[in-house]
């Protein structure tokens, strides 16, 4: 069985549930605190950072506007060294390419590498339907996949469970699998190590087809690049004799002077570390080494349609180190599931709704699950300003209006629910283009502030539940200043 994100509800309902679950929101503390400070002392170690962090956004940018020219020339270097690359518009279009590579191989399983790519388009699941097996070798995601359960952080994907959690999952359920767990396996982080390890060697052994993502892919020379922290990736990448690459097309780069930026953006702000352990990269195939075919899947599946957004596109900068979801004290109360997405947290807000729209209810909510505070902005390693985009997002649920889905130009029907809050915003700013009236507005509240209710009647309960209506101040700004400056000090 394969879990998928199909048909999760909006986030204030996940939400509502995960909140009260004790146990969750230890485990996630626990996780992004420790995360969080090892993160902030290993870029103090850098004097440059801010710079870093600048040329990583501006190479982001420039590869991002001439990404096109790009594409074509990693297409014509993967070729030239003996790969083979196809084009995926959509989820559907990649699942299909990768089912026919695989049974071309006459095989019936497959090894993967950890994938963010391909938990957005539910290859897994596709496979399956297929009769296919597809086996995650990286150590939470293989804890994801015994439990039948779903990846709640980009980064540690099991951040969701504890040890004693862990150990039953690997008791119960490895067998099925394959080769079962120790005899008397502890929740000792050394064990259950071990206990995985043991589990996996025989498929690595065994597997005649990999399937990877790639961190990177370096346009001048068609090499791909995978960050990763355990060794599973280089076993996976290099024991297969077929190797299937399916890769988001924003994760180009131009040259390997440009990766160089990446690489030390990338382990500080995930990982914590100056360096990753395991650099694996592979360019084509050789006769020597590694697989003997390599395709690369190139997969669009709504990257055009945001990149067409002159605000939203700042997103594709992501270079996924989990960074964001760290410091957000929503994600840390909510967890990642509630996002129903593959990309949970701030940056799951705001490239969800792009990749899929924000047609569904699902992904209309995402752009408010956020308070705004900005802690994502201060980390992000290629600075994306995810507040001004959510708040970009956020007009476009309430208000409607012009989009890109699928390459056309449509126009989003504002959604449903938030005609309150329409009729309010159209009030508010009607009333701020007229200062005498808004000076009124003001004066008339400060006289009648003991009158204010606590809570909001009406469509305005909901937010005045979780938290308090602000105190309105004696006086206004203007007021104070013409008050105890003078009157032709007015600003």
């Amino acid at each position: 069985m394969n879990a998928t994100y199909l048909g999760m509800p909006a986030f204030p309902r996940a939400a509502a549930v995960s909140t009260r679950d004790e146990r969750l929101r230890g485990n996630l503390r626990h996780a992004t605190h420790t995360i969080r400070a090892k993160r902030a002392s290993a870029v103090a170690e850098l004097a440059d950072w801010p710079a870093l962090r600048a040329a990583g956004a501006a190479l982001k940018d420039r590869t991002l506007r001439h990404l096109d020219h790009y594409l074509e020339q990693l297409e014509a270097a993967v070729t030239a060294a003996g790969g083979r690359v196809h084009w995926a518009v959509d989820a559907d279009d990649a699942n299909r390419i990768v089912t026919e590579l695989v049974r071309a191989t006459g095989e019936t399983e497959v090894v993967k590498v950890k994938s963010m790519a391909t938990q957005e388009i539910g290859l897994n699941a596709a496979l399956a339907e297929a009769g296919i097996s597809a086996y995650e070798t990286d150590l939470a995601e293989l804890i994801v996949q015994l439990a039948e359960d779903l990846p709640s952080h980009l980064l540690v994907p099991a951040i969701h469970r504890n040890r004693g959690e862990i150990r039953d999952i690997f008791r119960r359920e490895m067998s099925r699998w394959g080769r079962a767990a120790p005899e008397g396996l502890t929740d000792r982080p050394a064990d259950l190590a071990e206990a995985a390890r043991l589990h996996l060697r025989e498929k690595f052994l065994r597997a005649k087809v990999g399937v990877s993502g790639a961190n990177f892919m370096v346009a001048e020379t068609g090499t791909l690049v995978v960050v990763e922290s355990e060794g599973n990736g280089r076993m996976c990448l290099t024991l297969p004799e077929t190797l299937i690459s399916v890769v988001g097309i924003e994760k180009t780069v131009p040259t390997w002077q440009d990766l160089e930026v990446f690489l030390q953006l990338l382990p500080r702000s995930s990982t914590a570390e100056r360096m990753n352990p395991y650099t694996s990269t592979w360019t084509g195939t050789t006769d020597e080494d590694g697989p003997r075919d390599f395709h690369l899947v190139l997969l669009d599946n709504g990257r055009t349609d945001t990149l067409a957004d002159t605000v939203g596109r700042q997103a594709l900068r992501c270079i996924r180190c989990s960074a964001c979801l760290n410091v957000c004290p929503v994600y840390e109360r909510a967890g990642g599931h509630a996002y129903g997405s593959a990309y949970p947290g701030p940056i799951g807000a705001i490239l969800s709704p792009q990749l899929r729209s924000t047609a569904s209810e699902l992904d209309a909510s995402l752009p408010f699950a956020s308070s705004l505070c900005g802690a994502c902005y201060e980390v992000c390693p290629v600075a994306i300003d995810i507040p001004e985009v959510l708040v970009h997002l956020r007009e476009r649920v309430v208000e409607g209006g012009p989009a890109t889905v699928r390459g056309e130009k449509v126009v989003l029907r504002p959604a449903k629910g938030h005609a309150a809050e329409r009729a309010a915003m159209r009030a508010a700013g009607w009333a701020f283009q007229r200062p005498g009236l808004l000076r009124a507005g003001q004066r008339l509240a400060g006289r009648t502030r003991r009158l204010h209710p606590r809570r909001l009647p009406g469509p305005g309960r909901a937010w005045t539940d979780t938290r308090d209506l602000p105190a309105v101040p004696q006086e206004s700004f203007r007021d104070w200043w013409q008050r105890t400056r003078g009157q032709g000090a007015a600003p």
